[in-house]
């Protein structure tokens, strides 16, 4: 408030000085502009004594030196100008920085005050800081989620906007995870809070907001420095002007257009215009400080497990007796799991509903923990679990048996099932790549990330693959915490590194990174502390986006600098030469300014190197032709099953989902995705290995239809081998095209995921 008070100071007094020229009241005109400066000049004597008692000389000693030069030498007009630059530029300086923090304090203004908690039948209305994990939560239509918890009942549909810069609702099923900050953007609601108000998500960006509003930038200490040596540059030139012609004059306008306005406030404004930037993009970076270290990354470490793979274990292949089956095998093992909360058990339930199996219930299941399940279903005693479990139960694999799942097992780990003490089936369990990973480890190469590690406590096998898929510089399993600890303290002293992690056992190594980056969205709140910059969207690209946005919000501050000291020294020698009086140099000086902080403000926008991704129209179809990929792996692994051993019927419906599910599957992608694909992606027709693809896919299917029309009057055995060839490469052809095609897309983003 202050600061625009003397700005409106300043343009009055300079208005009423420049009246009374124009009313040729020259004899006062000059009082007018003293008394204009003088408060502005006790403002900055009040500044530079409140540094020199905090050990530091401040560089406005520029400024108050060419405020009380000019009215020294009767130049009390351009002490005016002056006066009206330096409140001007204070002025623009808050007002640049509000804007560069409107992204995060509007989380702060937006922060829930009361919530509604039913009591029996009553609703009573509670400050958030007495909700209490366990209490059940009213959530009314557009009311804020005061706390972390759990949906009841019906599904919810919310605007997560302030959290996540998603644009559009929602939807959530009950039982669904609910964070606080979203919005209701549809009907009324129950919840079961989980957390308490100032454990939650909100009150931890609100925390790191403040952090973020309150750090100050080591770039903006190195301004300082030049600031100081620009001083005493400037003190120099101003006396030798003085000494050589004579002329105070001289001397006073190379201070007047030497003060450093735009040096000590252009690199601030662009460091809180990246800041801003992020915040938009779902990056809470935590203060100017944290965005400069980000910059000057070379080496990024990454976790594997919830960093770059998603943390859920997926059903990835399986095998079973024969006299079983596959399908009857899973069914069989997903109804037993219904009795665990087991992370393996969620997977074989979620496998066998994606399959359309229905599951009866299982009666007498016992867990063991780290072990597995025991119980009965349809009447068959069941065991599910580790191979150690079942040998504890004096049960082995059969000779042959399980070899496709111990083949596959060096990428994850197999959950046996046992029926009436015999091995019947193997699945294996496997947490594979996130799906925006490899585009994330691209975008690092390409902004100078010289290493890229993977630091993982997992064993060697299952990190090897992810370390191999990436094409990492080096895999390190097997870490314990304190080795983890170890690992990257050596690679800080090797180069400014960056730590990836979202787990509490990563908490350490963030904090001892040259820059912490909390997987917040999912991550767990001692992550989220100790990281520097959090991201508030499960996303791993958004790391590389965090670098891009800090590397052009530094490049931006630097280049304001030089663009303010550059043009101040050019205008500096002019004064030295007396072809710039004090007046004409004051307004000078004022153009500056103007221009340096008006430049430091376009890190606000986005740039080449740190656009977000291109957004298709929902007409595209992205959304569910990714929504398809899960049916079609599936029809994948059962064209592999059939190639091991072929039956006529299994083959005849598999050839008739190709026709149903996959080639139009294809038309749809060629017809309405891949165009608009093609138009964002640019180049040379980059949808045409795809259609190859698309091409040799069809030709498969239509020798397999051939083959089976065969093998239906002369028997399978007569083209068994051409059979298993078609088989293996469709599904091997099927398999490799889902991989690429989503390689490709993923630097797309759909509608429903913008911003995301």
């Amino acid at each position: 408030m202050r600061r625009h008070l003397l700005l409106i100071w300043a343009m009055a007094g300079l208005s009423v000085g420049a009246g009374l020229l124009l009313a040729g009241r020259g004899d006062l005109a000059p009082w007018a502009f003293g008394l204009t400066c003088l408060p502005v000049a006790l403002h900055v004597a009040l500044n530079l004594a409140r540094a020199l008692l905090g050990g530091r000389l401040g560089v406005d000693v520029v400024a108050l030196a060419a405020m009380l030069g000019a009215l020294a030498v009767g130049e009390a007009a351009a002490a005016a100008v002056i006066a009206l630059m330096v409140a001007g530029g204070e002025a623009l300086e808050e007002w640049a920085q509000g804007r560069a923090r409107d992204a995060l304090t509007s989380l702060m203004a937006r922060a829930p005050r009361l919530a509604l908690r039913l009591e029996g039948e009553a609703v009573a209305e509670v400050p958030v800081a007495e909700i209490r994990p366990g209490d059940l939560l009213l959530i009314r239509p557009g009311a804020q989620i005061p706390a972390d918890g759990r949906l009841e009942g019906d599904a919810a549909t919310l605007d997560e906007s302030a959290l996540t810069g998603e644009a559009l609702p929602v939807s959530l099923a009950p039982g669904a995870a609910l964070r606080s900050g979203a919005v209701n953007a549809g009907a009324a609601f129950r919840m079961r809070a989980g957390q308490s108000a100032e454990a939650s998500t909100y009150a931890a960006i609100i925390r790191l907001t403040r952090q973020a509003a309150e750090a100050r930038a080591p770039l903006a200490r190195l301004a300082d420095r030049w600031a100081l040596g620009f001083t005493a540059a400037t003190a120099l030139l101003a006396g030798g002007a003085w000494m050589f012609s004579g002329d105070p004059l001289r001397a006073v306008a190379v201070l007047v257009v030497a003060t450093p306005c735009p040096l000590i406030l252009a690199a601030p404004v662009a460091l809180m215009a990246g800041i801003g930037r992020a915040a938009r993009r779902g990056i809470v970076v935590k203060g100017g400080g944290a965005l400069e270290r980000l910059a000057r990354l070379r080496t990024v470490v990454f976790d594997k497990t919830g960093t770059l793979t998603p943390g859920q274990p997926r059903l990835a292949a399986m095998d079973a007796d024969p006299a079983l089956g596959r399908e009857a095998g899973l069914r069989l093992a997903a109804a037993l799991a219904q009795g665990s909360t087991h992370p393996v058990s969620a997977a074989l339930v979620a496998a066998a509903a994606a399959r359309g199996l229905v599951l009866p219930v299982p009666d007498r299941v016992e867990e063991v923990a780290g072990g597995g399940l025991s119980g009965q279903v349809e009447g068959q005693a069941l065991l599910l679990g580790s191979e150690g479990f079942l040998r504890d139960q004096g049960i082995a694999p059969q000779p042959g048996f399980g070899l496709t799942a111990e083949v596959a097992a060096a990428a994850g780990s197999v959950a046996w099932l046992a029926v009436e003490g015999r091995m019947a089936a193997a699945f294996v369990m496997a947490d594979g790549l996130r799906q925006d990973a490899p585009r994330a480890v691209r975008r690092l190469r390409a902004l100078g990330i010289t290493r890229i590690v993977l630091l993982s406590g997992d064993r060697e096998a299952a990190v090897a693959p992810i370390g191999r898929a990436l094409r990492l510089d080096a895999v390190l399993a097997e870490q314990s915490p304190e080795q983890k600890l170890a690992a990257i303290r050596a690679e800080v002293g090797a180069a400014p590194t960056a730590m990836v992690g979202d787990g509490v056992n990563d908490a350490p190594a963030l904090a001892a990174a040259d820059v912490g980056i909390a997987m917040g969205a999912a991550g767990t709140a001692a992550a989220a502390e100790a990281g520097d910059v959090v991201l508030l969207v499960d996303r791993v690209d958004r790391v590389a986006e965090a670098v891009a946005i800090a590397r052009r919000s530094r490049a931006i501050a630097l280049r304001a600098i030089w663009l303010g000291m550059a043009l101040s020294g050019l205008a500096m020698g002019f004064a030295a030469a007396g072809l710039l009086p004090p007046l004409a140099g004051a307004l000078v000086q004022e153009a500056i300014d103007v221009a340096a902080i008006l430049y430091a403000l376009t890190a606000l926008r986005p740039g080449r190197e740190d656009a977000a991704p291109a957004v298709l129209p929902e007409a595209a179809g992205l959304v569910a032709r990714h929504g398809e990929h899960a049916g079609l792996r599936q029809l994948a692994e059962a064209l592999g099953a059939a190639a091991t051993r072929p039956d006529l019927p299994v083959l005849a419906a598999l050839e008739a989902r190709l026709r149903a599910e996959l080639l139009p599957h294809q038309r749809a992608e060629e017809q309405t995705l891949y165009p608009e694909a093609a138009r964002l992606l640019g180049g040379q027709d980059p949808m045409a290995p795809l259609i190859r693809m698309h091409a040799e896919i069809e030709t498969l299917a239509e020798r397999l239809a051939t083959l089976l029309r065969h093998a239906a009057t002369a028997g399978v055995a007569a083209g068994e081998a051409e059979l298993r060839r078609t088989l293996f490469a469709l599904e091997a052809l099927l398999r490799l095209h889902l991989a690429v095609e989503e390689e490709v897309l993923a630097g797309l983003d759909a509608p429903e995921k913008s911003g995301r």
